[in-house]
């Protein structure tokens, strides 16, 4: 396995990141050390994506920080020079998978179909993440065996609804961290 691979499963869990100031990256990423979780992925779903990336990455060099939401080869290279050690996209771009595997750049694409891991299993690729999980309702537990899979879910939620998300890969199942809303926030 991937030592990159073999640092996530160790820690076992991936927050995923979506903030708009690079600013809060320092002190999430202390905070994050701070309750014994090493890893995150900063999605580039926000312009401060690439600057968090950096900062993250220089100022908390114990920290495995990779990219998320990449979409583009172009994205990827953005990335990795900020310090992204890997990356993570929400589907299975073939042209995309190929340029980081070239580069030996840890890829995670997204699948939910039988097809999408099929083609991920002929691209020689060996972690998936199942997304978007909820949506697809957890049928994935029922389509593929049990015992491929490496990465049980862990979070108390999916454990209560019964569902075991479950792929002939090995799976990364990924919390989201985004801002709460005001409204969420008062409740």
């Amino acid at each position: 396995m991937n030592p990159v691979f073999e640092q996530m499963s160790r820690i076992g869990i991936v927050p995923v990141i979506a903030l708009e100031d690079a600013g809060d990256a320092a002190p999430l990423a202390e905070a994050l050390l701070k309750g014994g979780i090493s890893c995150a992925e900063v999605t580039f779903r926000t312009a401060a994506a690439e600057e968090m990336i950096r900062k993250m990455s220089e100022e908390y060099p114990e920290m495995l920080v990779g990219a998320g939401t990449v979409l583009t080869t172009e994205q990827a290279d953005r990335a990795v020079a900020a310090g992204a050690k890997f990356i993570v996209s929400p589907g299975l771009n073939p042209v995309t998978v190929k340029y980081c595997q070239e580069k030996e750049i840890p890829v995670i694409p997204g699948i939910m179909t039988p097809s999408e891991i099929e083609l991920a299993l002929s691209l020689g690729l060996t972690e998936v993440k199942f997304f978007p999980a909820e949506a697809a309702g957890g049928w994935l537990s029922r389509a593929a065996p049990r015992s491929w899979s490496r990465y049980p879910p862990k979070s108390p939620r999916m454990q209560k609804q019964g569902r075991v998300y479950n792929t002939p890969l090995s799976v990364c199942l990924l919390p989201q961290i985004t801002p709460r809303s005001p409204r969420r926030s008062a409740q």
